[in-house]
């Protein structure tokens, strides 16, 4: 039995979606936007973007939801119904959908994103008429057409946790960091490894051996190995 061309079902897969983000985008109206990946180009995974609420656009790179999908592989699981915020402070309620193929491999994603500003807006009515009012807490996500962005925005997140500058990091909190970013999908980015060395001021031959010792740190053979 011959073997599957992969690459052209998944290529129908996308195709036969667009039609379907355009259906949701249109029936939810312009609080709706539907963004379709293809996690085989990362850093231009946005194929196909019905409706406007992040201003994605097609050849986009994917954002930090993406990223950690992509970090996870084929253990990756449909996220649904969380809210986010992004740079600009727009409060979202999105869904991020994987893609599999039929060997069950994860290739892309069907992501949801309602612009939830009037409802908070409503909600915040209500609440102060009622003495109630709470503000909705969230999560900022950058939504970058430029996967560089997107890193720079976990380096950001991850080196604000710290408090304190690369040069003040001891030995485990450097491994922690790069163990971080790599939990996140960033090394999964071409050319990541040498963007992070930049932004931290090292070689990428350093940069290559902390991620390298992050890795051997996490990997459950080699936590047995220590005393």
């Amino acid at each position: 039995m011959p073997e599957p061309d992969l690459d052209a079902e998944r290529n129908a897969i996308l195709a036969a979606l667009v039609p379907v983000a355009d259906g949701i985008a249109a029936t939810f109206g312009p609080v709706c936007e539907v963004v379709l990946h293809d996690y085989r180009r990362p850093e231009t995974s946005v194929v196909a973007v019905a409706g406007s609420v992040t201003g994605r656009a097609v050849g986009g790179a994917m954002s930090e939801i993406g990223m950690r999908v992509l970090a996870r592989g084929d253990e990756a699981r449909d996220e649904l119904n969380y809210v986010t915020r992004t740079g600009a402070g727009q409060l979202l309620k999105s869904s991020t959908m994987v893609l599999r193929d039929s060997t069950g491999a994860v290739f892309g994603a069907l992501c949801v994103n309602l612009d939830a500003g009037a409802v908070q807006q409503a909600q915040a009515l209500l609440g102060a008429l009622a003495g109630t009012g709470e503000a909705v807490q969230a999560p900022v996500t950058t939504f970058g057409n430029d996967i560089d962005s997107v890193v720079d925005a976990i380096l950001d997140a991850h080196r604000l946790r710290q408090h304190q500058s690369w040069a003040g990091l001891d030995r485990a909190e450097r491994l922690e960091l790069f163990r971080g970013l790599d939990e996140h999908g960033v090394f999964a980015v071409r050319r990541a490894v040498e963007h992070v060395a930049t932004r931290l001021g090292i070689s990428r031959a350093s940069a290559y051996s902390y991620l390298s010792q992050a890795r051997a740190t996490t990997d459950p053979a080699s936590e047995g190995a220590r005393p």
